[in-house]
């Protein structure tokens, strides 16, 4: 089982990419989005420490933690993010590394694939084989941000400040998919990439 961390910036389109690979190779995808979820839940490792450190005031009528409330609360505080995500990241890692030893002991499957925007930062490169780059354009991937998430030039702007330079990116990864064209081309390049290992 190869081990792929899967990173680019947003609007890179690493969703799209990522759903023609599931539905084309025997793999296991995980999105540390949805992992930083889970452990929010009720009952797992984040929740109660969350609701601690922010308060009952987070929770919705249900018991679950409302996510717009909360990050309106973190937002507002620079050190309450840094805290947040002092719990939050090393409870993702740890799930992501137990759904690794899982997927050994069953033997399968061929690909594992892990997506996250902090997969360089979050030093991921010590659990995976290789890291990938998704790499767009810079005005591509504004316009599909305009396009998808009706996203201002100054939201887009201030996001993208926030992440790794494209040289960043391109230093810390062995595979880069250019996934600025069509999609039958970014579509090649990953089956020439995964046939070689198959």
């Amino acid at each position: 089982m190869k081990i792929i961390g899967f990173t680019g910036g947003i609007g890179s389109g690493k969703t799209q990419v990522l759903s023609y690979i599931e539905e084309n190779y025997d793999c296991l995808v995980i999105l540390a989005d949805e992992v930083a979820h889970k452990v929010k839940e009720p009952g797992q490792e984040c929740y109660a420490a969350l609701v601690e450190l922010l308060g009952e005031g987070i929770l919705a009528a249900d018991g679950r933690i409302d996510r717009t409330v909360m990050a309106e609360k973190i937002f507002s505080g620079d050190k309450l993010l840094e805290k947040v995500n002092g719990l939050i990241h090393p409870a993702v890692k740890q799930y992501i590394l137990a759904a690794i030893a899982q997927a050994r002991r069953d033997g399968k499957p061929d690909f594992l694939f892990i997506e996250a925007a902090l997969l360089i930062e979050g030093g991921y490169k010590d659990i995976v084989d290789e890291l990938w780059y998704i790499y767009a354009p810079e005005q591509v991937r504004r316009d599909r941000l305009k396009a998808s998430r009706a996203y201002s030039e100054e939201k887009i702007t201030g996001i993208f400040g926030k992440q790794l330079s494209e040289d960043e990116f391109r230093r810390h990864c062995r595979v880069v998919i250019d996934n600025g064209g069509s999609l039958e081309d970014t579509y090649r390049q990953i089956d020439r990439k995964l046939e070689e290992y198959l």
